[in-house]
């Protein structure tokens, strides 16, 4: 073989295993430490958040919100678990209520004496306007005609109601029957009789006989 082709066949033939070179391994830590780059990446941002939340600031608006959405219990159980300094003593339910009794207590006089100034700064009540004196008005009365005087003391009144029609000018006649009371049973049937308005005397009486105008003949 002639010398030009010696490096033809040197260049198609593989190397053997203990000819490799060593530019491959100097390949492969930079990928492998490309890969790593992400992982610690990807923990940091995790570890901030939490380290953001231990210190988050309970007054952020975002907390705010939060505490207005809870109920009143809850409200006061975050109170206490933020409230700083040492824990107080261990208490019994019933030492428990005898000091809450006398927070109640202490808010009432506190609320009992901001009423009584703001009362003495607008001075004393007035009398305001007297009450007038109760008058009782007219009591209407009625004449009509005995129509049954069976039941005793009690005496059936047909009442004549003749009115002219104010749209029609038509001459209306109406009637109504009302209960009274007879006291002496001296009113009887076809008698004309006057009665005055009374208080309820039974579940249909609100009416008196007051006097006889004219007795039916017999």
């Amino acid at each position: 073989m002639s010398e030009e082709e010696k490096p033809e066949q040197e260049e198609g033939q593989e190397p053997e295993e203990g000819d490799q070179p060593e530019a491959p391994e100097a390949a492969e830590e930079p990928a492998a430490e490309k890969a790593a780059e992400p992982e610690a990446a990807e923990t940091e941002p995790a570890e901030e958040a939490v380290a953001e939340q231990a210190g988050a600031d309970p007054s952020a608006p975002g907390g705010e919100a939060e505490e207005a959405d809870l109920g009143p219990k809850a409200r006061r159980r975050l109170k206490r678990s933020r409230a700083a300094g040492p824990p107080g003593p261990p208490r019994t339910p019933e030492q428990r209520a005898t000091e809450r009794a006398e927070q109640r207590h202490a808010s009432m006089e506190r609320r009992r004496r901001y009423r009584a100034a703001r009362r003495g700064k607008r001075g004393e009540p007035g009398t305001g306007t007297p009450e007038a004196p109760r008058q009782p008005g007219a009591k209407k009365v009625r004449q009509g005609v005995v129509v049954s005087a069976d039941a005793d003391k009690t005496i059936t009144v047909e009442i004549a109601v003749v009115r002219r029609h104010r749209t029609y000018e038509k001459v209306v006649r109406r009637t109504s029957k009302l209960h009274a009371h007879d006291e002496a049973n001296q009113a009887q049937q076809g008698d004309v009789v006057r009665i005055i308005e009374s208080r309820p005397l039974s579940r249909t009486k609100r009416w008196r006989l007051l006097d006889v105008l004219e007795r039916a003949p017999r």
